[in-house]
């Protein structure tokens, strides 16, 4: 038979179950209080107060989902810390609490002002889809306050996933003047460039200091670089624009449209590099000029005027100085191939097998690589590495592919890299890579102890004559030839 206990001991019991239902009770309401008053002073403007109070709520309402996890209580305690650490610009620790919104199956000021701040943070955190589904269901709140910032969100978030004609529709309902860069963006990327250009050109005229028109041209590169470089040309016309500053989105502007329009990369480039004061900008576009211009040269008497540019490159102070100079002592040492590895000098092969590879890796010269891989096996015929000289020409010059894959044939068909192209076993291969490899780390210095920059080991899969897929970098020997910029 089961004992009932005392009638003393059961009112202790509920008494106690009472205190504490209580205590949480008044946690909660205190918690909320709070929140109720970093809203104020929000509203009011005392900001060092808002913070501190938005603090408070975190602390208070952490320790409530940690006493009482499993009480009614225990979702709103939840949405109400999310949402003080969004107001205190903690996205990321926010979101997972904001996600109890789930939970809480009424419709009230909390869970609104809620599911806003979940969907600032989704946004913030680069998930627009979800942010959309978070402000979907408060573009119709009988909150004016509210439903604005969801439109004015939501038309954000429609911009960010591409639904371009959505998300200006939206921002022509409802207009904000936060919405200008995106409602800008959202018209070029619906194809309505000549709205985007009026709206750009109205923005500028009234000479709004707000403006992130850096942060604009970034974004609208991304989506359309030939429309971002229309969007810059407009910018350049502003007359207190510093030179500085004209120089340097000319340069950035040249780099987006290298992919897409390589004449008109060029001639952006060239205009950087003629302006006056245009600083770290000028010096960037001159490089990237010379590096282009590099392609080109055939011969080592090809490097003269680049290496005399570079070197005075070399002596200004600028970011690109040490590039520059490390560019110029790499075309000195080029220019000194004539004599070092002429027929019957000591380890002429070597040299200039490995003056190749850095003309091709280093200058960015595959042309005069080219040239230099077929010296070595026009001279050096005996060499254990014009077989390997030949295998890297073929990939730099395809129209003489088939008088490359005749040598090769008729002369080198006991080689090791042919075998090793040909997917068999080779020997000696590795010990001629390493007799390679030794001799380019005593080119840079006995005390530096590691290999040059240009110098790679071992052959591409393909066999002879084998062209790689138009995009497709080709094997670890040959690296792809840098893109020229067409002028």
């Amino acid at each position: 038979m089961t004992r009932r206990p005392p009638a003393r001991v059961a009112v202790l019991l509920a008494g106690a179950l009472l205190l504490g239902g209580c205590v949480y009770y008044n946690g909660m309401y205190n918690t909320n209080r709070l929140a109720k008053s970093a809203r104020k002073a929000e509203r009011d403007g005392r900001t060092f107060e808002a913070t501190s109070l938005w603090g408070q709520v975190v602390t208070r309402a952490e320790s409530l989902q940690v006493r009482h996890p499993r009480s009614k209580y225990a979702s709103e305690a939840s949405v109400l810390r999310g949402l003080a650490l969004e107001r205190l610009g903690q996205c990321q620790a926010a979101i997972a609490p904001l996600g109890s919104l789930s939970m809480i199956t009424r419709s009230d000021d909390l869970t609104e002002e809620a599911a806003l701040a979940l969907g600032r943070c989704q946004l913030e955190q680069g998930d627009p889809a979800q942010a959309d589904l978070a402000f979907v269901r408060l573009i119709e709140t009988s909150d004016s306050a509210r439903r604005h910032e969801a439109r004015f969100q939501r038309a954000r978030a429609l911009r960010m996933t591409g639904r371009y004609e959505e998300a200006v529709v939206l921002m022509r309902q409802a207009p904000d003047p936060r919405s200008r860069n995106d409602l800008l963006l959202a018209l070029a990327g619906s194809g309505r460039s000549d709205e985007a250009f009026a709206l750009a050109d109205s923005l500028m005229a009234t000479n709004d200091s707000t403006l992130a028109w850096d942060s604009l041209v970034v974004a609208l590169g991304r989506e359309n670089p030939r429309t971002a470089s229309a969007l810059v040309g407009r910018l350049a016309k502003d007359p207190g624009l510093t030179a500085e500053i004209r120089a340097r989105r000319l340069y950035e502007d040249a780099l987006r449209l290298a992919a897409v329009d390589s004449a008109q990369s060029w001639a952006r480039l060239e205009e950087t590099a003629r302006m006056a004061d245009a600083g770290e900008s000028g010096e960037r576009a001159r490089l990237q000029l010379l590096r282009a211009r590099l392609a080109d040269a055939r011969t080592t008497d090809d490097l003269a005027v680049p290496r005399d540019s570079l070197a005075a490159m070399a002596g200004r102070t600028s970011g690109v100085a040490v590039e520059a100079g490390q560019l110029e002592s790499t075309l000195a040492t080029l220019q000194t191939l004539a004599d070092s590895a002429s027929p019957g000098a000591p380890e002429g092969d070597l040299r200039l097998f490995l003056g190749a590879e850095s003309a091709r890796d280093t200058a960015g010269a595959p042309r005069l690589a080219a040239g230099l891989f077929r010296r070595l096996a026009d001279e050096w015929p005996a060499s254990p590495y014009a077989p390997k000289a030949l295998l890297a020409a073929d990939l730099l010059d395809p129209a003489a592919a088939d008088s490359f894959r005749v040598r090769l044939d008729s002369l080198y068909a006991d080689s090791p890299y042919l075998a090793v192209a040909r997917g068999e076993d080779a020997p000696g291969y590795q010990q001629l890579e390493d007799s390679l490899e030794a001799y380019a780390v005593s080119q840079l210095g006995r005390a530096s102890g590691r290999p040059s920059p240009g110098v790679r080991r071992g052959l591409p899969p393909a066999a002879p004559g084998a062209r790689p897929r138009p995009g497709e970098r080709p094997g670890a020997e040959t690296p792809a030839p840098r893109r020229r910029l067409e002028p």
